[in-house]
């Protein structure tokens, strides 16, 4: 190294803009690219797209333009190489400038002990970065052993964390507790909220076992499955027999399902047959205090003796048969209610609930998996049935007894009304338990039984009634009137239509309906009355009939349901009205002595010739003239057993009309031979002899 203390500057190399090196690099540079030919826009692209913002010489150039705060413009873009290029001399301009300061300080060369000053301080400090290096590689080397074997116990720790939290997981959800357990199995524990969500947990664990069973590995999801079954199973056990006692310490007076049992009941119902169980262990208990409380309430008095003064026995009380009935069949319909009541709030409101439980155990069920789908249809649960078919069970056993008692009383009740009184209230009472329970209720076909048996009775009473009184059929009364057995027969069926008319009739049509009544009670005597009739004589017969028939319908018309068969004997009784005014019409003619020469002037009539007897009409003026002042007197006392007088007027008046007609013919015919025969005298024609006219017979029959 020269002593010159400007050797430092005389050998930097000059970066003037000017200076013939840097234009010959750029000269030679531009030569070369020219010389290749190459295109300057494709270069920049080229150039551009070569560039990557990971270069870190390239965000700092990046970085110091930003710090300009240069605008992108084209006059900007023009000056940035000059513009740089500037900068770079005038920091190297700097640097010597500082050198020639260091030179100027010393004129014994101070420079260069300074810059040996510099320089050993400089070895020190890389001696001193060396050992510090080697010390730092010789720590690493020896720390490393020890960094590797912590970072991987650091990731056995991590995995076993997260083992340790899966496993957590897994005993949380697929594991049940000891007090779950305790809750779930032991008898020992109440059926609370707890049980019920421990027997939640276990149904989803297996449930969610399946999952386990899709891995390759089933051993786990087998023994997880097989424990959490057994556990579901002494869950189900232990409510079942919880269910039990508990319908036994119900208030079975008045039971009142509260919402522990619904709520036990509706998870019961996953199990079919245990929860089918239960309903037929209710029931049974229910048959039997609903027996001995109608016991009781007969007698007064518990099966086992002990008396219960709180009650009026029936058998004391009523001492009728129609009340005693009512009173017994009144209990069992109280009883049906209150039943009813009691077991809606479960089948009604957790109907639903019920349902899909009972179908959701079903469907478990491995017998149901070859069932047919019909049968499956058939087993869907109907809360509403169901309903009908416990209450109906409850009640099966109280019903016996109601049976025995009612068939005691049918049987030895011996009068007609009170029997068919009895049939009716058992009707209503059909009719009632038909609504409560539907028409398949076994309650429903016993009283429809009892209903039958009574009338049965009540038919085979009026038989009886009938062939007893069947000697009274051949007597009739002097007045022909209704007969007595015909009135009695017709108070009876007053009464019996007024039952009926009180009643609530099944059938639409009630007149249908109360047809076989008419055709046991009445039509029978009616029936008498026409044989008696029979063996009268015509007109006497007819009378006696129309009485019978007339007083029938008036019986009848009291009531809307008998309009029909009223109408009926109206129409009969106009029937023999006719001929009493055949026979009213035959006493005109022959009491008034005409009838012969009526009768010859229809036959002379008919044959378009004939002519009038003066002698035959003198002897038949002179019986007219002898009949005309009582005739209508004598009419009317033909038929004065007709009880309706109107009627009798009516028939006599329709008689005599005829008889008025066919003497205005008479008396047309006298005109017409009067009018013929010209030669004639007054003193000698037909009017001399048979002086009376059309109209004087009618004022006379009038």
């Amino acid at each position: 190294m020269s002593s010159d203390p400007s050797w430092s500057v005389r050998n930097l190399p000059s970066r003037d803009a000017s200076s013939p090196g840097l234009l010959s690099v750029e000269n030679s540079s531009a030569s070369s690219s020219a010389s290749k030919g190459v295109n300057p826009l494709t270069s920049k692209v080229t150039s551009v797209l070569s560039t990557t913002h990971s270069d870190t010489e390239f965000r700092d150039a990046l970085a110091l333009l930003d710090q300009r705060g240069i605008q992108n413009d084209a006059e900007t873009r023009r000056r940035l190489r000059l513009d740089l290029q500037k900068e770079v001399i005038d920091s190297n301009a700097e640097v010597i400038t500082e050198f020639g300061r260091v030179a100027e300080r010393d004129p014994y060369q101070p420079s260069l002990q300074q810059l040996r000053r510099i320089k050993t301080t400089l070895d020190k400090l890389n001696s001193g970065y060396e050992d510090t290096k080697s010390q730092v590689v010789a720590a690493h080397n020896q720390t490393s052993p020890a960094l590797s074997e912590t970072a991987s116990l650091l990731e056995q720790r991590r995995q076993v964390e997260v083992k340790q939290e899966l496993l957590g997981a897994f005993k949380k959800h697929f594991i049940m507790s000891e007090n779950e357990m305790a809750a779930l199995t032991m008898i020992a524990e109440p059926v609370d909220d707890q049980f019920f969500d421990s027997l939640s947990k276990a149904k989803k664990i297996s449930k969610d076992c399946e999952i386990l069973l899709g891995f390759e590995k089933q051993t786990l999801g087998l023994e997880l499955m097989e424990q959490t079954s057994k556990n579901i199973n002494l869950g189900f056990q232990k409510l079942y027999k919880w269910i039990q006692r508990e319908f036994k310490t119900l208030n079975l007076e008045n039971p009142q399902m509260n919402s522990s049992i619904r709520r036990a009941l509706r998870v019961l119902a996953e199990r079919p047959s245990l929860f089918q169980n239960c309903l037929d262990f209710f029931a049974e208990a229910r048959e039997r205090i609903l027996s001995d409380s109608f016991y009781v309430a007969l007698t007064g008095s518990s099966p086992s003796g002990a008396e219960d003064r709180s009650v009026k026995p029936i058998d004391m009380t009523a001492h009728d048969p129609l009340r005693y009935v009512g009173d017994m069949l009144a209990w069992i319909h109280s009883s049906t209610v209150s039943e009813r009541e009691a077991l809606e709030i479960l089948f009604v409101a957790e109907g639903e609930e019920l349902a899909k439980g009972l179908k959701s155990g079903r469907d478990a069920e491995i017998w149901r998996l070859v069932a047919d789908d019909d049968d499956e249809a058939e087993a869907d649960f109907n809360a509403l049935k169901a309903l009908h078919d416990l209450v109906d069970r409850d009640i099966s056993g109280a019903a016996r007894v109601l049976r025995q008692r009612v068939e005691q009383v049918i049987q030895a009740n011996e009068d007609i009304i009170p029997s068919y009184k009895l049939a009716n209230l058992i009707n209503f009472y059909r009719i009632t338990f038909q609504k409560a329970l539907g028409p398949e209720s076994n309650l429903v076909e016993l009283v429809e039984s009892l209903e039958k048996e009574a009338l049965r009775q009540f038919r085979a009473l009026v038989r009886d009634h009938i062939a007893t009184i069947q000697g009274e059929f051949q007597h009739t009364s002097s007045d022909l009137g209704p007969p007595l057995f015909l009135q009695d027969s017709l108070k009876q069926l007053n009464a019996i239509s007024k039952t009926y008319d009180s009643s609530l009739a099944a059938s639409e049509d009630r007149e249908t309906e109360f047809e076989n009544v008419l055709a046991e009670a009445f039509e029978p005597f009616m029936a008498g009355c026409e044989n008696m009739a029979k063996s009268m004589e015509k007109r006497n017969g007819s009378i006696f009939l129309i009485n019978c028939m007339l007083s029938a319908a008036r019986s009848l018309e009291l009531f809307e349901f008998t309009q029909t068969r009223s109408k009926r004997l109206r129409d009969k009784a106009a029937e023999e009205a006719k001929r009493l005014i055949a026979s009213q019409y035959s006493f005109f003619r022959q009491g008034s002595g005409l009838d012969a020469i009526f009768n010859m002037l229809q036959a002379d009539g008919d044959k378009g010739e004939g002519s009038l007897d003066r002698e035959v009409l003198s002897q038949a003026s002179h019986i007219l003239d002898d009949f005309l002042p009582s005739a209508l007197m004598d009419a009317m006392e033909n038929l004065k057993h007709l009880q309706d007088s109107k009627l009798a007027r009516e028939i006599t008046e329709e008689a005599a009309e005829q008889f008025c007609d066919d003497f205005e013919q008479l008396e047309e015919e006298i005109i017409e031979e009067e009018e013929g025969s010209v030669d004639s005298d007054d003193d000698e024609g037909l009017r001399s002899v048979f002086p009376r006219t059309t109209a004087e017979i009618r004022v006379l029959l009038s």
